[in-house]
């Protein structure tokens, strides 16, 4: 498929490859793993793998797009749909959401409207394939949700509680990230979590280490030898900012926007920037090993972009990455950095 059957701000991964993002297992439990439908319905349902897919199942070609803006186009799940089911549990009137919760250590969840669910069609998966879901794919069983970004999609489905009022999964409530997320509206984030004089004080600090700013907007500033070591920053705004030296080892900077900022020499040790955009940014000197660099952007897709923003990163053979973070890059973005490291 083309580039154009994308949502804005995705990138196709590289052929072949199923990135896996978040937990990588659920929880330790010897217990027979069933899943459970409760709260506003007449009829709580709780029901075995095996009568699960006994269950009449659905085939369907899913298009993955990951909030850390990495798509793989056309999967095929199979399993039961989530309107099936409700057949039987039956509703109440007082039923508006639906909540998915994990077997997972924390008992993850995530949540959406009910008449979105049924009508965007979220099913039970089982498959993939035609091969019963690996564990760190979300098998046995796990939910798909057509059209949402993946993290709609609940890996170690225990329990579906269908609910009068909503209640926000730990993604949205604890990582900031949108409660409806379509992807064709880039839903990505909810809006940023700082007062305006708290961002003021923040911005006159040059030590942001270990603090928690969803969606600080710094676009144009003098931030030169910033530390913010252990920092969660997603959906940062750092375009177009003076950072050289600065250091971002360890930081979650998920989806952060760096294009076109002078980052010379900054450091990014071990830190988690899937989703980043480094376009037109000087990155000579800067320091990527053991980054997570998932989804994240050098240049631009195509010379329509070069008209609006510089094309592609200053990178040269003083910029330093590692082999697993350069694997991590969809194609195109690693050819150019590539391209760029060897002058």
């Amino acid at each position: 498929m083309s580039r154009s059957t994308l949502p804005p701000g995705q990138q196709l991964a590289a052929p072949g490859r199923w990135p896996q993002v978040g937990e990588r297992a659920p929880r330790d439990d010897a217990s027979p793993w069933r899943v459970s439908i409760a709260g506003e319905v007449e009829r709580p349902l709780t029901l075995s793998l095996a009568e699960l897919a006994a269950l009449p199942q659905v085939e369907q070609a899913i298009d993955i797009h990951c909030v850390t803006r990495w798509s793989k186009l056309g999967v095929s799940f199979s399993g039961v749909l989530l309107a099936e089911l409700l057949t039987t549990a039956q509703p109440r009137a007082t039923a508006r959401f639906v909540s998915f919760v994990a077997r997972s250590s924390r008992a993850h969840s995530t949540s959406l409207d009910l008449s979105d669910a049924i009508a965007l069609g979220a099913f039970v998966a089982l498959q993939t394939d035609g091969q019963p879901l690996s564990s760190e794919y979300g098998g046995p069983v796990r939910v798909v949700v057509p059209g949402r970004y993946f993290y709609k999609s609940l890996k170690w489905l225990e329990r579906i509680d269908v609910l009068a009022d909503d209640r926000l999964g730990f993604w949205e409530a604890q990582a900031g990230y949108h409660n409806v997320a379509d992807p064709r509206n880039e839903q990505r984030f909810i809006a940023a979590s700082i007062s305006r004089h708290d961002m003021q004080k923040l911005l006159a600090s040059r030590d942001w280490s270990r603090r928690e700013v969803l969606g600080v907007e710094a676009r144009g500033l003098d931030l030169s030898g910033l530390v913010a070591r252990d920092a969660i920053l997603r959906n940062a705004h750092f375009e177009q900012c003076q950072l050289r030296e600065a250091v971002f080892d360890g930081a979650n900077l998920s989806n952060a926007h760096f294009a076109g900022a002078d980052l010379r020499l900054a450091s990014f040790c071990h830190a988690d920037a899937e989703g980043s955009d480094f376009v037109g940014a000087d990155l000579r000197g800067a320091d990527f090993r053991g980054a997570s660099l998932l989804g994240a952007t050098f240049a631009g897709p195509d010379a329509l972009d070069a008209a609006f923003r510089p094309p592609g990163a200053s990178i040269d053979r003083t910029t330093r990455f590692d082999n697993a973070a350069l694997a991590e890059l969809a194609p195109p973005q690693a050819a150019f950095v590539f391209a760029a490291l060897r002058g």
